[in-house]
């Protein structure tokens, strides 16, 4: 039985520490991206990689932000041509892009992530 009382966004790996919504995570300020690893066959399967203030790094699918965008997706893949300044194959890169390519919606998206208005979260007990 699926019940939705205890559905939750995300729940870190190390601590445990859960976020209801995706909403509360990215508010988080103890949350930080830190890269995103892309997967040039399903873009959507890419991974945002994000800093929790309790020393752990985990990985969210790009599906899971995908709704944040809204502009257009290009069908042409970029990536290797003069037109790519590569900066999916770096993983720290976060900067727009500006190629008009198949995975530029994904930069956008990390945009509006680094953009986020962020609040103190929960004050982790670390001992």
């Amino acid at each position: 039985m699926n019940d939705k009382i205890n559905d939750i966004f995300k729940e870190c790996p190390n601590c445990g520490h859960k976020w209801k919504t995706r909403n509360d995570f990215l508010a988080d300020k103890n949350v930080i991206l830190i890269g995103y690893q892309a997967h040039f066959n399903e873009l959507e399967t890419g991974l945002f990689q994000f800093n929790h203030s309790c020393g752990t790094t985990f990985s969210v699918m790009a599906k899971d932000f995908r709704d944040l965008y809204d502009g257009p997706v290009f069908e042409d893949t970029k990536t290797g041509t003069r037109h790519c300044p590569g900066y999916c194959l770096k993983k720290s890169e976060l900067a727009p892009c500006p190629a008009k390519c198949e995975c530029s919606y994904v930069r956008e998206i990390i945009q509006k992530i680094l953009k986020w208005e962020r609040k103190e979260g929960e004050k982790l007990d670390l001992s």
